[in-house]
């Protein structure tokens, strides 16, 4: 898809433009020079999308190029917060994207975001750093994928995260799966390090779908107001989008939940394996104990030492080294402090 590069570009930092017809096919704009004016698509919308870092784009906001004035400037200022801005019949959203690298790998993790200003017959996307959602959507359409209006193709950028995020939520799953059967198997401590790796992730993505999710909460409460003047087909998307981004938030914060637990049960695990440890080092510190004051008594290099005289003296001195570790041994059954293993 050739971009929109000319020496005196009719948009300045446009990446690529589709116009869509009445029946939701759209077909890529080729040149500056067949680009429609907003008010000129009565039976269908135009689609730009625009590279929000170049500084050009500011005079074109400020004329209204990309939609109104005061709902573009606020949409695409530097503020990266998912948010959602109704003007009128406009509409300004800015929604978690992935984060595509230079070598076209895509992010897990939606991190980047999206710029979207949107009018009845029109929608503007922007981003400042490479994203995918966009360019995925894009590429969907010209396979054959039909946006009957502005929503819909919104519509088209949030499934994109959704069915990324729901593929790590499903791969989330089996991880912690195999996990918990290691632990309920092997009867011994896990090493936490997977378990913490997938926390992890799946909070960072359960925080980024909580705000994704909470712009179309925003949206839908929008639409219920009397005085609202958005186009029904934003009243429907926001609809099934919110009924999608809360039950794929619901699964991911169980996830996150039982990673939560499954690390508490390995922690647990691993102080009882140290504190059967530390009790074993305990009864043997005192077993030894005195054996080693025996040992030391007659050690002493002194006059008068006991059985310094007898030829079985060093025979006698350690069975008196056992008797007293035995002694210890027997005091300490009889406190309960040794259990016979189960």
């Amino acid at each position: 898809m050739p971009r929109l590069l000319t020496d005196e570009a009719a948009l300045p930092g446009l990446l690529f433009a589709l116009r869509f017809d009445g029946e939701g096919r759209g077909t890529p704009i080729v040149t500056a020079a067949d680009l429609p004016a907003f008010e000129a698509c009565d039976d269908g919308f135009v689609w730009l999308h625009v590279d929000l870092i170049d500084a050009r784009l500011v005079a074109l906001i400020e004329t209204g190029r990309l939609g109104p004035p005061h709902l573009a400037a606020a949409t695409f200022e530097r503020d990266d917060h998912q948010r959602v801005v109704v003007e009128g019949e406009g509409l300004g959203v800015v929604i978690a994207d992935r984060e595509r690298a230079f070598g076209g790998d895509v992010g897990e993790e939606p991190s980047g975001r999206l710029h979207c200003v949107l009018g009845p017959n029109f929608l503007v996307s922007g981003r400042r750093h490479a994203t995918a959602g966009a360019e995925a959507a894009r590429d969907a359409v010209l396979a054959g994928t039909r946006a009957t209006s502005p929503a819909r193709l919104l519509e088209l950028f949030v499934a994109g995260v959704v069915a990324s995020l729901a593929a790590s939520a499903k791969r989330f799953s089996g991880e912690l799966d195999a996990i918990e059967d290691r632990i309920l198997d092997e009867g011994r401590p896990e090493d936490p390090r997977p378990l913490a790796q997938v926390r992890r992730q799946a909070v960072r993505q359960q925080r980024q779908l909580a705000g994704l999710a909470a712009v179309f909460h925003r949206l839908e409460a929008e639409t219920d107001e009397e005085d609202d003047a958005l186009p029904e087909s934003v009243v429907t998307m926001a609809a099934r989008v919110v009924q999608r981004l809360d039950s794929l938030h619901r699964d991911m914060h169980v996830l996150s939940e039982r990673a939560r637990l499954l690390q508490e049960e390995i922690a647990g695990r691993t102080a009882a394996e140290a504190n059967r440890q530390l009790f074993t080092l305990s009864v043997l510190t005192a077993l030894f104990l005195p054996p080693t004051l025996v040992t030391g008594v007659f050690g002493m290099n002194t006059k008068g030492l006991f059985l310094g005289d007898f030829e079985e003296g060093s025979l006698i001195a350690l069975a008196i080294g056992a008797l007293s570790a035995l002694a210890v041994y027997g005091v300490i059954r009889r406190l309960g402090l040794i259990r016979p293993r189960a």
